[in-house]
């Protein structure tokens, strides 16, 4: 029997070790009910079995993130020029004239359906849902995220939809990792860690930004930095974007020009600029919930509001 005196020692080191996650407020009650044990981690067996399945799962994110591309291609090749074609164009040079007003509401009813019909989870942005499986549901995504989460996105994408093609990627990336995890034998732990290294992997094939992508995952998935959780995810993100650059070579994700050494003027202005653009990041959050607020309050079904917000796009 556990002497009430050591239970009590256990219980002080792991307050104090969940004391010092910098994570919100309102995760508090769901990490104070975690009895997560406070000894320290080493790389056994198992860290190197979760390991090189996150090296197989990020190479299968990194062929997701190139497949969804070429679907949203397809997609908007077929809706705004009429062509069945994976090469890349422009929406703005279509001829369809005003009929083109109708094409993102197509595309947005589609996506209602499948939402309603196959899962809500793809309503999401795809970050805040894997943290609530993570929180709340031991890191389990339904398996039927896998293929429903790109396809509703390309079809939204294709057809005119303003998004970008990461966050979809990132949460079929999650899915895929929850997905392996469910099908073999790990804990709960482990298969959050599958879950964390695929969507850092996700990332790492889209930006081709592996160390941004080991921060997102700890950060906002994993909260915690130990050698179980970090040595998967940090893998995965290598290989994914060593899928990207087999694909699309050393070629940034977004062109700059060539820039010169900055004065102190010009460093000056970055960090003014920074501040400007992390407030305008929080007032477009806000604007993006607030206007969430309020589809919820329209009197239809949530089926319909992605037509809504397409019918907006088109005109």
């Amino acid at each position: 029997m556990e002497r009430p005196e050591a239970s009590r020692v256990e219980a002080g080191q792991g307050e104090e070790a969940r004391a010092r996650l910098p994570v919100a407020p309102s995760m508090g009650p769901t990490l104070a009910g975690m009895r997560a044990p406070a000894t320290v981690d080493v790389v056994d067996r198992r860290v190197v079995f979760i390991s090189a399945l996150a090296v197989v799962l990020a190479v299968a994110a990194g062929l997701v993130a190139q497949g969804l591309g070429a679907l949203i291609h397809l997609f908007t090749n077929i809706a705004f020029f009429g062509r069945f074609s994976t090469a890349e164009v422009s929406p703005v040079n279509h001829s369809l004239g005003a009929w083109v007003i109708v094409v993102p509401v197509v595309g947005s009813l589609i996506v209602g359906v499948m939402a309603r019909y196959g899962s809500r989870a793809i309503r999401g942005h795809g970050i805040p849902e894997a943290m609530e499986q993570v929180l709340y549901n031991q890191s389990r995504i339904p398996p039927r995220m896998t293929f429903l989460k790109p396809l509703s996105a390309a079809v939204a994408i294709g057809t005119g939809g303003p998004f970008g093609a990461e966050g979809p990627i990132i949460a079929t990336g999650g899915a895929l990792g929850s997905l392996l995890g469910q099908v073999l034998r790990v804990t709960a732990d482990e298969r959050k860690a599958l879950l964390a290294a695929g969507a850092a992997a996700g990332m790492a094939a889209t930006f081709g930004a592996p160390v941004s992508a080991v921060l997102l995952a700890v950060e906002l998935l994993l909260f915690e930095y130990r050698p179980r959780s970090v040595i998967p995810v940090a893998l995965a993100t290598a290989t994914a974007t060593g899928v990207r650059l087999a694909f699309e070579g050393s070629a940034p994700a977004f062109a700059m020009p060539e820039l010169a050494l900055p004065g102190g003027a010009a460093l000056a202005f970055y960090i003014v600029l920074g501040a400007v653009v992390g407030l305008a990041s929080t007032l477009a959050t806000r604007a993006v919930y607030a206007i969430e607020d309020a589809f919820e309050k329209l009197p239809v079904h949530w089926m319909w509001w992605p037509a809504l917000g397409g019918l907006v796009v088109g005109v």
